[in-house]
Parts: structure tokens; C-alpha cells; sequence
């Protein structure tokens, strides 16, 4: 056991001696309800011993089908055992969660508190849910495992001495040796899994930070340095889990011995019982008892043991141990399966509509010029967002105007920040730094009705309510007449759904749509605002490419600017420009521009593709 493994014990040995000792009511029922499963597992072999014996081979079958009977009564009295184990192990069970998130809400209360060590506590909601259910199940698993097999061991070997005690001679021997094998593998398993864990842990860091680093280490000329490493995490991880390929292996061999050699001992002492004066019933009620109650409760035991007991014992820790390092620190927000960004200060960022006719300076600075007079439909002004303090910024130092009319898609790797643009647009997210204009107005601050009359943004997961077809579409638009709401319907091609429903007075339930339905229900509805921006951030990703190319092309017809977080390539394509964020530097131009311009839109057109 290693140090860590006794250290979490020592803390945990008290806890779990004051829970156990509040229950002894509920302890005593649950070894009452599993001495009836040792009762059960007796029964079962001893009548089917004695309706051979005294039943069968005696000449008098009514007497054997008796005791048949009684092995009959006490299987399908197992159900009722069973019942009666599951409803005390919930008195056990459940105390048992509540205790844990009483203490995790009391832990991460005492972080906030006045004196507390303060910061968020980011592993809070993990204790409240994910590792308090894991504590709860793996505990049950243990309890359920350990009694089953210590109970029902009982009555079988019981019920094996009380039909000859030379029974016990040949089946302990193995049994005792595979159980003894199977303890002896427990710690170095352990130790092995924990070391496969890190050592895969590292290579995908390795892996992790390589990709995201490659222009520089191509740059640097390191990339034969960083090369060599990951072989050697390669080699140390394929080390890791041969190791625990053998435990493993020993393990399995530990369950052959202990769950097979039993059955063949007996068989091959068959001579040697019967000499001894065991009868052929009594062989067979053996038989029964290892078959029917001894190996497969040693099979359950050596199955979850394991697995259930290092699981609890890690997550008992983490939810009643002393606060870790890593834990104390300040949580960084980020966006979901945000990827990591260089560690270096990009440079400002100038985004600038692209305009026909000669590249020169004085035509791009009167284009400029142009669209400025023009009030841009949305502006950034050295806009950075960073979630938290000592986080690396999402968007840093952002320069981008979008004229009204014009059709922008934003296109970048998963978690590079599309989604936040777009928030921040709509107003909805604040910058660290930077100004935010939609039609020349500040965003930031502003009321919820001032906005939703500027912009309208369409997520990923439409919404969508439980009311009439036309009230969902018409939802931004109140004054809409009938013929908008038909014209709209036809030019997003949601006859087929509409009529579906009943027409427009037709009701809508939620849970009965697709998510491409509802998704085009709200596009609908957003077509029909009267706001001149819409942002749509993968507002497309259920649709069809030729679905998602319709409702793109209404949209883009509609007066009013649209921005549109690309799902596909030919969002891009169809757009006036593209902006691709990479997390160093924006790049905006036309599809054309930039296939020769930024090589990570090169990257994404040829996955798209692909």
C-alpha cells in the first residue's frame, strides 16, 4: 500500500467508524435479512442431497420430490431475501450520500465565508454530483459483494461439513489459494493502474500542448526535442500497461483457481470421497453449493472488489480530506473544450471590410472611411475577453467592423472563442477591455429590451415553446400578418412541418420536434424580428447542408446584417467575408483572400472537406 493509500485511511478510519456506529439498528436488520441468505444458500444443497439419498436412490420418489420442493422454496425465497437486503441497504446508502453533501456544500461554504481561503471552489459541483453518486454506488457494490459472499460462503460450507466433512478436505485447498492469490494482487493492481493513468495522462499533455505549439516548433527547429519526448512517454505508457496487463492476467488466474479448480478437485476425488463414505447424493449436493452459491459469490467478490474498493476509497477522500493545492487555486472559466493558447502577447488586431478597386492605402483608408459614416451594424475596439484574472485571453485586442448588409461567417477551431464573439455582439457577455457597438451604440450595460431591438441571437439549442405554430414564429415579430408568416414559412421550406402540426393555429409540443425542427422554427422567427442583426452561433449544425444553405440564403436576403458562427464550409463560402480566430491573430477576407492568406483556414477548408 502506498503512502498516499494510508494517509487517506487513517483520515478516513474515524469518519467511517462514527457513521457505521450511528446504524447499528440498520446493521443488525441487514445481518438478520443475510443470515436468511446463508439459510437459503444451506437449504438449496442439503434438500437436494437428501431427495437423492433418502429420496431417489432409496426407492421412494415422493420423498425425493419433497425435498426437491424444499430446494424449490428456498430459491425463489431469494427474491424475497433480496428485497429485504436492498430496503436496509438504503438506510445505510442513502445517510451515507447526505452526509457527503452536507460536507462537500459545507466545504465549498467555508471557502466563501469571511477568514475562509477564499477563491472559487471549482471541484464543488464534481463532489456534489458526480463524485458523491460514485461514493454511493461503489459503497452499496462493497456492502452488497462483502456480505453476499461472506453469508452465502457460510451456508455453503456449512451445509458441506453438516454432508461430510471430507467434502471441505478437497474443496478449501483451492478455494483458500485462489482467495489468497486474488488478496495479493489488489496492491500492485492498484499501483498499476495508477501509473497506466499517469503515464497516459502525460502523453496526452504532451500530445496536447505538441499540436498546439507546431508552428513554433517548426520555427525554433525543437521539434526533433519534442519528437524524442513523446516516444519516451510512448515507451513509459506501453510500460505502464504491460504491467498491468500482467496483474491483470494473475488476476485471472486468481478467479480460475479459486471459481474452477473447486469443481475439478471434486470430481477427481470422487473415488477417493465415496471410499471415505460419502454418499452420491451428498457428492451432488457439493456440487450444488459450489455451482449454485459458493463460486459465483466468489466470482461477484473478486469481480468488484477491486475496482469498487479504489474508487471509493480515492472519492471518500477527496470529498472529506484536507483541501489539495490544486484545489485552493482560483477557478478559470473558459469556454468548453477551449484549446490552449500560446503563451505570448498577440499582437492588435485590424479587421477591416474588404472593398473592390485598387489596394492602395488612400482607397482601403477611404473604404474605412465609408463604412464608418455608415454607422457599422457591429463594431470592435481593441476588444479582449479573458475568463478570470490570470487567464489567457480569448480575444485579444480585436479590431472588427461589419457594414450594415453585409453577411459575415466566423469560422475556428473548437473553443477558440466563436461563441464568445458572438455573445459579446449581442451584449450578453462583457469584455475585459475594449468597446462593443452594434449600429453605433455601446452594448455593454445596456437594458435587455434595448437590445433584443438591435440584435437577436440564435444558440445551438433553439428554443422553442409549447403554444400555437404561429405564436412560436411569430414570437419576435407580434404585428406579423398571416402572409409574412406564410411567406416566411415558404421561403424556409416549413410547409411540410407546419402542416404537420395543423397549420399555423396548429400546437406545437416541444418534445415531438427534432432538434433541425426546432432549430429551423427559430430561424423563422428570428427572420421575422424586426431587429437589423442577427447572430447565429451554429444555429444550423441539426440542418441538412441543403436545408442549412436555404435558410442562410433567406436570411441573407432579409434586410439587416447577419453573422453566422459557421457549422460547414459552405457557410463560409457563401458569406461576403470570413473571420477566422486562431487565438493569436484574426484573419478576415473573403474565402478566396483566405485560402492564401492564413494557413489555419486552409487546415479547417481541407477537414471540411475531408
Amino acid at each position: 500500500m502506498t503512502s498516499a493509500e494510508a494517509g487517506a485511511l487513517r483520515r478516513l478510519a474515524p469518519p467511517a467508524r462514527r457513521f457505521l456506529a450511528h446504524r447499528k439498528g440498520v446493521l443488525v436488520r441487514l445481518a438478520l435479512w443475510s443470515l436468511a441468505e446463508s439459510g437459503q444458500a444451506f437449504l438449496v444443497g442439503h434438500a437436494v442431497a437428501r431427495s437423492v439419498d433418502e429420496g431417489f436412490l432409496a426407492g421412494d420418489p415422493r420423498r425425493g420430490l419433497l425435498w426437491l420442493g424444499v430446494a424449490l422454496v428456498a430459491v425463489l425465497s431469494g427474491a424475497r431475501v433480496v428485497r429485504g437486503v436492498f430496503a436496509q441497504l438504503a438506510g445505510v446508502t442513502e445517510p451515507l450520500r447526505d452526509g457527503l453533501v452536507r460536507r462537500a456544500v459545507d466545504r465549498s461554504m467555508a471557502r466563501a465565508a469571511p477568514g475562509g481561503p477564499g477563491g472559487t471552489d471549482r471541484a464543488a459541483v464534481s463532489r456534489l454530483t458526480n463524485q458523491v453518486e460514485i461514493a454511493r454506488d461503489s459503497f452499496a457494490g462493497l456492502v452488497l459483494t462483502l456480505r453476499s459472499f461472506v453469508f452465502t460462503a457460510a451456508g455453503a460450507l456449512l451445509g458441506l461439513l453438516s454432508l461430510h466433512p471430507a467434502l471441505l478436505v478437497v474443496v478449501l485447498p483451492p478455494l483458500a489459494a485462489g482467495l489468497a492469490l486474488f488478496l495479493v494482487t489488489l496492491r500492485p493492481m492498484a499501483a498499476a493502474q495508477r501509473r497506466a493513468l499517469a503515464a497516459d495522462e502525460a502523453l496526452g499533455d504532451h500530445a496536447a500542448s505538441a499540436r498546439a505549439a507546431l508552428r513554433d516548433l517548426a520555427a525554433c527547429g525543437t521539434g526533433p526535442g519534442v519528437e524524442r519526448r513523446g516516444a519516451d512517454l510512448v515507451a513509459d505508457a506501453a510500460a505502464a500497461a504491460r504491467t498491468l496487463a500482467g496483474w491483470a492476467a494473475v488476476r485471472t488466474a486468481a478467479l480460475g483457481v479459486a471459481g474452477h479448480l473447486p469443481v475439478l478437485a471434486l470430481l477427481i476425488a470422487v473415488e477417493w470421497l465415496r471410499g471415505h463414505g460419502v454418499s452420491v447424493g451428498a457428492l451432488l449436493g457439493a456440487f450444488t453449493y459450489l455451482v449454485q452459491s459458493l463460486l459465483p459469490a466468489l466470482h461477484t467478490l473478486m469481480t468488484a472488489l477491486g475496482a469498487a474498493g479504489s474508487r471509493l476509497l480515492v472519492v471518500l477522500d477527496r470529498i472529506l480530506g484536507p483541501e489539495t493545492e490544486t484545489e485552493t487555486e482560483p477557478e478559470t472559466e473558459a469556454e468548453t473544450d477551449r484549446v490552449p493558447v500560446p503563451d505570448r502577447v498577440p499582437e492588435p488586431v485590424s479587421v477591416l471590410k474588404s472593398q473592390p478597386g485598387p489596394t492602395t492605402a488612400s482607397a482601403s483608408a477611404a473604404a474605412f472611411a465609408v463604412d464608418m459614416a455608415a454607422a457599422p451594424a457591429v463594431e470592435l475596439r481593441a476588444v479582449t475577453l479573458s475568463y478570470g484574472a490570470r487567464a489567457e485571453p480569448v480575444l485579444d485586442a480585436l479590431d472588427l467592423c461589419v457594414a450594415p448588409g453585409e453577411h459575415l461567417a466566423v469560422v475556428g477551431p473548437s473553443g477558440i472563442g466563436k461563441s464568445t464573439l458572438t455573445r459579446l455582439v449581442a451584449g450578453t457577455l462583457a469584455p475585459s477591455s475594449g468597446e462593443v457597438r452594434v449600429a453605433g451604440r455601446p452594448v455593454t450595460g445596456r437594458p435587455a429590451a434595448e437590445l433584443a431591438a438591435l440584435r437577436v441571437l440564435v444558440p445551438q439549442d433553439a428554443y422553442v415553446f409549447s403554444g400555437t405554430v404561429g405564436d412560436n414564429l411569430a414570437y419576435l415579430s407580434t404585428d406579423a400578418c398571416r402572409a409574412e408568416l406564410d411567406a416566411a414559412v415558404g421561403a424556409f421550406g416549413l410547409g411540410p412541418l407546419v402542416e404537420r402540426l395543423g397549420g399555423l393555429d396548429g400546437t406545437v409540443r416541444p418534445a415531438e420536434l427534432s432538434p433541425g425542427e426546432r432549430q429551423l422554427v427559430a430561424l423563422v422567427r428570428a427572420y421575422l424580428s424586426p431587429a437589423p442583426l442577427l447572430l447565429l452561433d451554429e444555429a444550423t449544425c441539426h440542418l441538412d447542408p441543403a436545408s442549412e444553405a436555404r435558410a442562410e440564403e433567406a436570411l441573407a436576403g432579409r434586410a439587416g446584417t447577419l453573422v453566422v458562427v459557421a457549422h460547414r464550409l459552405s457557410s463560409a463560402v457563401r458569406a461576403d467575408r470570413t473571420l477566422v480566430l486562431d487565438g493569436v491573430r484574426a484573419r478576415c477576407g473573403t474565402h478566396a483572400e483566405l485560402l492564401d492568406r492564413s494557413p489555419l483556414y486552409r487546415d479547417l477548408t481541407g477537414h471540411w472537406n475531408s
